[in-house]
């Protein structure tokens, strides 16, 4: 048994190697020193005949080897932890940590859902990490971390489930006489100042993709990395911005804020959540998808 335990954590450390092309990381990921990852890559090169990962420049990369076996260990490593009793999940006492990629209005919107699962599970922590500004590998980032939540139509390829919609709307000040008839003209849209969010130029939101589609340029005078910081921001002020109604909707009270339909035609803003394939065997985060599940049901009976 001790030597079945050796070996399956020694596959373990092949996952975390080949996934992270990188002995530090990878011996952080699993909570091993730098030393102890260097002899288990010692090891497993010893058993496989194979460098599996060799230095080009500052960085490793995978051989051709480790690139073949990687999907077929993601695949039937919780397969085999799973029958082995090393991979059971109990949401009672589990003090799991899960990683989110998201934005801050996702988490805003998803807080119930995190309330419901800390209620089953009172261990479990949720690491929120904003998404990536920049074009990224979207497999390593899914394997790198338990979820995505974004958009559709940004190169994620891999199973997802649908976790809220809503509406773009146009956000002003309820002063502002660009919207004084409950609504705002394309002219005054575009003549007004603008604020945007900047999520970087790996997530373009489909609001702003579809003002660039129909080549509506509005004058940005201001740009904000949050969605939460724009009502604040437009209170009191002759900005408009487009951002999800339920946003304006939140904070209308205290923003002295409105919504206004948008002057143009946009697309729903429509959240997923992803995960890789290598997690769909794990006990945690079938336990999560349940709870998702759940909580996504309950919100559409709700709707009806």
């Amino acid at each position: 048994m001790v030597a079945g335990e050796t070996d399956l954590n020694l596959m373990v450390a092949l996952r975390a190697l080949l996934e992270e092309a990188n002995v530090t990381r990878a011996g952080a990921r699993i909570g091993l020193g730098q030393s102890t990852m260097s002899t288990a890559l010692a090891r497993l090169r010893t058993v496989f005949h194979d460098e599996l990962l060799v230095r080009v420049g500052r960085d490793f990369e995978l051989t051709p080897l480790a690139r073949q076996i990687l999907p077929q260990v993601q695949l039937t490593l919780p397969l085999v932890a799973q029958a082995l009793g090393q991979e059971s999940f109990d949401p009672g006492t589990s003090t799991r940590t899960f990683t989110f990629q998201i934005t801050d209005f996702g988490v805003l919107e998803m807080g119930p859902l995190f309330d419901l699962a800390q209620a089953e599970a009172p261990g479990v922590r949720f690491d929120f990490l904003r998404l990536p500004t920049e074009p990224t590998d979207a497999e390593h980032d899914l394997l790198a971390h338990d979820f995505v939540v974004a958009a559709p139509g940004i190169g994620i390829e891999v199973d997802s489930v649908e976790v809220f919609r809503d509406e773009y709307v146009v956000i002003a000040d309820r002063a502002n006489p660009v919207v004084a008839g409950g609504g705002i003209s394309l002219a005054d849209f575009t003549a007004s100042p603008f604020i945007r969010t900047d999520f970087g130029r790996a997530h373009m939101t489909p609001a702003e993709r579809r003002m660039h589609e129909l080549r509506i340029f509005p004058h940005v005078r201001v740009t904000t990395s949050t969605l939460l910081s724009i009502p604040l921001i437009v209170g009191g002020t002759d900005l408009v911005g487009v951002v999800p109604r339920r946003l304006v909707e939140r904070n209308a009270e205290v923003t002295g804020t409105v919504a206004v339909p948008t002057p143009f035609p946009v697309t729903e803003l429509i959240q997923r959540l992803w995960w890789h394939p290598a997690h769909t065997h794990d006990g945690a985060h079938a336990w999560l998808r349940q709870v998702v599940a759940r909580w996504t049901d309950a919100r559409s009976a709700e709707a009806r």
